[in-house]
């Protein structure tokens, strides 16, 4: 692709933000340029992202119902999975494991709770009254 060509559609973050692509110069040689967007790739993010609303979605419905604890909902929402999580908050991933158990998360005292707190970037208050805060859409 020559760089008079490299997409310039308008992306997902409307400017804020350009990636970097690699075109031909005059000469021939590999540049730098920068892309705004390309369409077919901005559908496919907002594809995926659709996919990981509707999965935080349905881990917020899981917490509601009491199958899981508020640990598993903004584990999902920060797109983490145990071992990240576990590595972010200095446990072991069977300690983290249990802690996604509701009837272990009860139990956790407000030491363990404020690193999960801290990781989430959120106040120990919004991890231990999960229940009003989504509850809320």
């Amino acid at each position: 692709m020559n760089k008079k060509e490299v997409p310039q559609d308008e992306g997902l973050m409307e400017g804020r933000f350009e990636d970097v692509c690699y075109a031909l110069d005059e000469n021939g040689n590999y540049v730098a340029v920068l892309s705004k967007g390309w369409m077919p790739k901005n559908e496919a993010m907002l594809q995926a992202w659709d996919v990981i609303h509707e999965k935080i979605e349905q881990v917020r419905q899981e917490v509601l119902a009491g199958k899981v604890s508020p640990i598993a909902f903004y584990m999902e929402k920060n797109i983490m999975d145990i071992k990240l999580l576990a590595d972010y908050v200095g446990l072991p991933k069977r300690k983290v494991r249990k802690h996604l158990k509701p009837e272990k998360f009860i139990q956790l005292d407000d030491q363990i709770l404020q690193r999960y707190a801290e990781t989430f970037e959120i106040s120990l208050e919004e991890l231990k009254e999960f229940r009003k805060s989504l509850s809320k859409p």
